[in-house]
This record gives structure tokens, sequence and C-alpha cells, in this order.
């Protein structure tokens, strides 16, 4: 989508309002063009032939004239402004809500090599720039055009021939605007890339500053971000720089016309051609004349920084969005039974790299399974596939005999819970959380679910017990109590199927009994697919699926692995 079409496309909602702006703009260029000539009426009035004492009564009429235009135009400026703003504002809203909704519909794969800074620049700074545009840049040019078109229909009625004069700088004010139009939305383009790095690099080092007290990087950092700072005022300064250059052209160029319509001017009096009133009315008018010129050149640099904006948001939005449902699929209706099956999947996330080859797996509904095998073989991503974060390169999945394919995205995950070692809590309190995934839940069934987690002793100790506020990633949480609560979030959800990313390698063993012990109760009745860190939790699980280059080595019970003496057994007994 090209940038202008991009932002008069969610212009289009606030017509009304723009169509306000327009007509307070005429208006407002109507009275500008009303004053000289009103000057011009005073001057012939007061020096020609007929000038005397008496005229002071037409002279009285003129100032009423005046004061009544001044009065409206400060209360049209006004409505100009706080209406365009009122567009402007709208616009950068219903955008900004649109970007996070398609951010939040793109596929996992787009996430892998992006900076969370740089996202966060595209929602929030590069669309700030439209209400720039609608509030001020477009304004301003529609402003300036229409005074530019109607000065000069005054001029030529006033000396055609001195009006011819006076716009030969044009020609070189429109050559400048087309270079100047190449050259710097490029400029403001990487001016917005470089605060985009800023912003990443700042949000990435105050979410590591532990990491970075801890290894005594804050020296490093510290010239880390300031490079950051540099660039971006390096690329800012590089954008203003062609900004300076290109306005002294404007303002030369404009001063020429004026230098014209002096000498001619001048001369075309003097010889009696031009009565003095018009010559007065003319050169009153030539600084309406030029200073729209001299305007939409700030108008243009503010469109050019507009538009480099809606560059990077016309780019973000054409990722494509995650695995998309297919035509004919159908919403979940009451709870699965939870029985999968892989035929023969495999899957890359580069293409012609395969991370899993030919895999097939049966998993009969409420069963427990395990996967372990070593690290990179693909155990993760073989659980990614079952909530369709990623979809098979090739093969097929199905869930009660239907392919996953054939459900609703949504209706899809609503079936699932996923509890992983590396929890993820929102900046919120603990009730905000436990009731993520579930937020009808009531009083009573949130204390339940805590319960069942071995987590409502240490929350009722918590200051504020439910409401007390857990900061950022839970930062004031100990590493069994955010996992307990994790595990209490899927409690409540009460999926039918559990993915299980096994939690307990790096706490006390205290808290790992708790911590299995809510697993336990949490797996009781549900499909469970785990990825085993530690093989000694995962002794009683229905099956085990050993994965090793790619693909599944072994399948069988603890018992039946062991026997078989394979890898399976090797991993066991390290």
């Amino acid at each position: 989508m090209k940038p202008f079409q991009l932002i008069f496309n969610y212009a289009r909602k606030y017509t009304l309002s723009l169509v306000v702006t327009a007509v307070s703009m005429l208006v407002l260029v109507g009275i500008q063009l009303l004053i000289p000539w009103i000057v011009k009426l005073l001057v012939a009035n007061v020096t020609g032939p007929t000038a005397s004492v008496e005229n002071m009564g037409y002279v009285t009429k003129l100032a009423i004239i005046v004061l009544i235009a001044y009065v409206g135009r400060a209360g049209l400026t006004f409505v100009r402004s706080y209406v365009a703003h009122v567009a402007g504002w709208g616009v950068v809203a219903d955008v900004r809500k649109y970007i996070y909704n398609h951010m939040q519909r793109l596929s996992l794969r787009f996430y892998e090599d992006k900076q969370v800074g740089q996202l966060m620049s595209n929602v929030v700074n590069d669309t700030d720039l439209f209400e720039q545009l609608i509030s001020h840049a477009i304004p301003d040019v529609v402003v300036n055009v229409v005074t530019l078109f109607g000065v000069t229909a005054v001029l030529l009625g006033l000396n055609w021939k001195l009006t011819l004069l006076s716009t030969l700088p044009i020609p070189l004010v429109i050559l400048s605007l087309q270079i100047y139009a190449k050259r710097v939305r490029p400029a403001f383009r990487n001016r917005q890339k470089e605060l985009g790095n800023l912003n990443a690099l700042l949000n990435d080092n105050l979410s590591g500053i532990r990491e970075i007290k801890a290894f005594t990087r804050e020296e490093e950092e510290s010239k880390r971000v300031q490079a950051g700072i540099d660039n971006y005022r390096k690329s800012l300064l590089n954008a203003l720089k062609l900004m300076a250059t290109f306005q002294p052209f404007v303002e030369f160029t404009s001063s020429i016309g004026t230098l014209i319509v002096i000498y001619f001017g001048g001369r075309l009096a003097l010889q009696g051609t031009l009565p003095v009133a018009d010559l007065v009315a003319f050169f009153l008018y030539l600084e309406s004349f030029y200073s729209p010129v001299r305007n939409l050149s700030g108008a243009w640099e503010a469109v050019q920084s507009s538009l480099a904006g809606a560059d990077r948001v016309a780019g973000l939005l054409a990722e494509p969005r995650e695995p998309q449902t297919a035509r004919g699929a159908a919403p979940v209706t009451g709870r699965v039974r939870g029985e999968f099956v892989f035929h023969n999947v495999s899957f890359e996330y580069t293409e012609g790299i395969p991370v899993l080859e030919d895999v097939s797996l049966e998993i009969p509904a409420k069963s427990v399974v395990a996967l372990v095998g070593p690290t990179g073989v693909g155990k993760t991503t073989l659980v990614s596939l079952i909530p369709r974060f990623y979809d098979v390169t090739s093969g097929s999945i199905t869930l009660d005999g239907r392919d996953l394919c054939d459900y609703t995205l949504d209706s899809l995950r609503q079936q699932i819970s996923i509890v992983l070692q590396d929890v993820f809590l929102f900046y919120g309190t603990v009730r905000e959380n436990m009731l993520f995934g579930r937020p009808n839940a009531d009083e009573a069934e949130m204390i339940a679910a805590a319960k069942a987690a071995n987590a409502h002793d240490f929350i009722a100790d918590l200051p504020e017990g439910y409401d007390t506020l857990i900061g950022e990633r839970g930062v004031k949480l100990s590493g069994g109590q955010k996992q307990r609560l994790s595990i209490a979030r899927a409690i409540l959800k009460d999926a039918p199927i559990l993915i299980l990313d096994e939690a307990t390698s790096s706490v006390d063993t205290e808290t790992e009994q708790l911590i299995q012990q809510a697993l336990e109760r949490l797996m009781q009745g549900r499909t469970t697919i785990i990825i085993a860190h530690r093989l000694s939790t995962i002794r009683n699980a229905d099956k085990i699926v050993v994965l090793e280059d790619k693909s599944i080595r072994e399948m069988g019970t603890h018992e039946e692995l062991l026997k078989l003496g394979g890898l399976y057994k090797r991993l066991y007994t390290v």
C-alpha cells in the first residue's frame, strides 16, 4: 500500500472534521485577501483628489470591516486548528490500533529477528508523524496553494505585466521542491530508522538492567547507548541540513520577485501608468504571494517526514499474517478429546534447512507423552506445531481425526494451555495474571486454581494478596512462585490439552516438589505433551518419544526404553 493511500484510507472516517477545516481555511484565505484591498481603498481615499475630513465616515466603515474580519479570523483560526487536530490524532489512534492488531496476527517467524524497541517505534514514533501531515502539512499546503492562486488573480487585476514579471522565480522554486523531495525523504526515513534502533537498544538495556549490573557492563552499555544517541543525532542533522539548505534558497528566489517589483513597479508609477494606491496594494499582495511560496517549503518538509514514517508503517503492514484459517474451517464445538496424529510431518524455518523430517506419532486422548532428546533436535518446534504457531512444511497433524487447519485458529488455541519453563508474567496484579486466560472466572474458581497449583499460601502472604502488583515480568516473585502462578493460570483456563515445558530444574527441592504436585493435578484428565529436561520427572509418562537428527529415534515407556539400551538409556544414566 502506498504511503498516501495508507494515511487517507484512515482519514475518510474524519471527513466532516476535514471539511470543516477546509471551509475554515478558505474563509481565512478570503480574509487574508480582503485586508490589502481595504488598505488600497484607504490609500486611494486619503490621497486622491477628493480626499477631505468628510471622508472620515468612509474610513470608519473600513476600520469596522477590518475589525470584524480580524475577529472572524481569530475564531476561524481556532476552529481550523482544533478540528484539524481532532482529525489528525484520530487517524493516528486508528492506525496504531490497526497496527497492533496486525502485529498480534503476525507469525512467530516475523518476531524471531525483530527487536521490541523497533516495533514500538513503528507503532508510536512513525505514526506520530501522521498527525503532522493531517493537522499541519496538508492544511498548510491547501491554504498556501489557494492563497497563491487568489493573490495571483488579484495581482493580475491590478497590473498583469508586473504580475508576470514577479512570477519569474517560481519555476526555480518548483524545481528545488522536486530535488528536495528526492533527497529529504530518504533522509527522514533514515532518521526514523535510527530512532527505532535507539528505542530498541534502550528497551533491551532497561529490560536487562540486572544482567548489566551483574556482569558489570555499565560502561560498555553506556557507550553503546551513547553511540545510538549520536547516530540518531547525525541522521536528524543530515535531514535538517537539507531543510536548512532548501529554505534559504526559497527565501532568496522570493526576494528576487520583490526586487523586480521595486524596479519595474517604481518605473510604472513614475510614468503615471500605475496609481500609487495600486502600487502599495501590489506590494502588500506581493508579500501574500511569496509568503505561501516560502511556507510551502516548510509544509513540504513535513509532508516528506510524514511519508517517511508511512513508508515504514506500510512495510510492517505488508508483512504476511500468521497461518491463516482455511476456507471452510469450523470452530471447535465443546471440548475436544485431545487425540493427535502426526503423519509424516516435516518442518523448515528456512527453506532447504529442515528442522523436523518425516515425523509420525500418535498421541492418544488424555495420555501423557514426553519428548526428550539432545538440545536442538526440534522438541520445542514439534510442540509449536500443535497450536499452529507454525504450519507444517509437509505432512499433516490431526486432532480428533480432523486436520488442524480445518479448525479456526482462535478456537483451536482455546483448547490448549501452555506452561513454559521461561514464565512470562505481565505487569499488573496477581489477579490480573491469573485471569489472563479466563477473564470471566469468579473469585472462588481463581482461589481453587491457586490452591491446586500450591500458590494460594504464598499469594495470601503478599502485602495485598491477589491484588499485589508483581512488577514487570513478575520481578517481585521468586522463580518457583512465578512457575506456580503460571500453573494456576493454566489450571484456571481448564483446557483439555496441555503443553508443558518442564520447569523444575532451576528451583530448590522443596519448591520442585510443590511444582511437581501442582503439575500432576494439572495433567489429570488432559492430553499432555511434556518437553522433558530432567528425565527423572517423566518416568510415569504413558509414552516417551526420543528425538535425534530431526526425527524420532525411539519410542516407548520408561522401562521399555531402558531395556532397549539406546539413546534414552544413555541420556538417563548420564
